[in-house]
């Protein structure tokens, strides 16, 4: 237990000898399936070893904007929690409506934390004209899943035993006709009936190019627009070349990857826990998951963070007592985030990915090495999940990625779109 917690309690019982109360943490989420599971296993451990000093009653919300629009009704009228998670890419909007609390250094310091304890880009995400609104849990990027046995009969494993020759577009591209050639039915699972969803690729691809996404009246600014649209044409001649099933929607890349239809699946790190229990029940090849390949100039991937945050409830603002306990909460569920990253999450805390036991932890150790090329959303209120951004991503990149317009006017139509905003 922190100091600072500690010091609280000791505070309010001079004031009132004989009484320690035990502190009640509200804590709101939006996690469902695996996340939540885990979720709820590390509230139960939390509320174990805290038993008597602090009880966290958590709520599980709709995710998405249900659950960013309640946050925001209930903080301005004081109503929110004490404390609840949230996407990192969506801090830029709460910041602008008032509904954050700011994380102070002295915040930092009673947890002991501080900006080191981070990924530059994770840390820099979550804070805001040079506040800090939020204390990152993970990183949750998009990486390649893989089938080795099917790239191992196609000479595409290393002797380090990973994917190798996939750098470079052309060569990836000769991987997937490789695979094609063996007998693959598809050479890769990608989303192609989401724009939305594919934007992760397609950001990441933009990124790769030294292309960026910037923000309201410049939204790609210098070359980005010619950038992204040679990052949409990738997935797009993907499909044309039958690499790539046309209209793909999300539980059908997953299931022509699980069944060995496609030796090649791009999706996010929350997928880990499908993989590993069906190989738990013998139901899968052998499997793996990495960063995604160097298609054109430097290693990006797009990545987003589940975060921490601190209602700003107005009119009612914490006592001493309940704060401390609040960054206890956080201080122990960034200390033990080591489970959480059995649900495939990137632990947000440097030191857990250092220790011994994150070292050995299959995929993850390996894909790991991405939170040094992560790209996350750019510092909009229009950007961020179940965003504007993401919604004009899929207006315009559906029909684009199938072959019914060019890439040149799906993303001329969606910087209209967002010129709009």
């Amino acid at each position: 237990m922190t100091r600072t917690f500690r010091a609280a309690l000791l505070s309010s019982a001079l004031l009132a000898p004989g009484v320690q109360a035990q502190e009640i943490v509200e804590w709101w989420d939006f996690l469902g399936g695996g996340d939540g599971v885990r979720m709820k296993q590390l509230i139960s451990d939390f509320n174990a070893e805290h038993a008597g000093e602090i009880q966290i009653n958590a709520t599980t919300l709709d995710w998405g904007i249900p659950f960013y629009t309640k946050v925001q009704t209930a903080a301005a009228v004081g109503e929110g929690p004490d404390i609840m998670t949230y996407h990192a890419s969506r801090i830029p909007l709460a910041v602008s409506q008032g509904t954050l609390a700011p994380i102070t250094p002295e915040d930092l310091a009673a947890m002991g934390l501080s900006p080191d304890s981070f990924a530059p880009s994770t840390w820099e995400a979550v804070n805001v004209d040079g506040t800090t609104y939020a204390i990152p849990f993970d990183t949750h990027p998009i990486v390649l899943y893989y089938n080795k046995d099917m790239l191992e009969a196609a000479g595409l494993i290393g002797e380090d035993g990973l994917p190798t020759g996939l750098d470079g577009l052309e060569n990836f591209n000769a991987a997937l006709q490789t695979l094609k050639d063996n007998g693959a039915e598809w050479a890769i699972a990608q989303v192609t009936a989401d724009g939305g969803f594919a934007f992760r690729t397609i950001y990441s691809l933009l990124c790769q190019q030294g292309g960026t996404i910037g923000g309201d009246g410049d939204w790609f600014p210098g070359d980005s627009q010619q950038k992204l649209e040679n990052a949409v044409q990738v997935i797009a001649d993907w499909v044309a070349n039958g690499y790539n099933p046309s209209y793909t929607d999300y539980p059908t890349t997953v299931a022509l990857f699980t069944s060995g239809a496609a030796p090649f699946m791009i999706n996010g790190v929350w997928e880990v826990p499908t993989m590993t229990d069906l190989a738990a029940r013998g139901e899968l090849f052998e499997w793996g998951a990495i960063e995604l390949p160097v298609l054109f100039d430097r290693p990006c991937t797009y990545a987003d963070s589940h975060a921490f945050a601190i209602p700003n409830n107005v009119g009612k603002p914490p006592t001493a007592e309940k704060h401390a306990a609040v960054l206890e909460v956080i201080r122990w569920m960034s200390e033990h985030s080591l489970f959480w990253a059995t649900a495939g999450h990137i632990p947000a805390n440097l030191a857990v990915i250092q220790s011994e036991e994150y070292q050995t932890m299959e995929p993850q150790a390996t894909y790991a090495s991405l939170i040094a090329n992560m790209v996350f959303d750019p510092k909009s209120i229009h950007a961020g999940v179940a965003s504007a951004l993401f919604e004009e991503a899929g207006n315009a990149f559906t029909a684009a990625m199938n072959g019914e317009v060019d890439a040149a006017t799906a993303v001329a139509e969606m910087k209209a779109a967002m010129d709009r905003l």
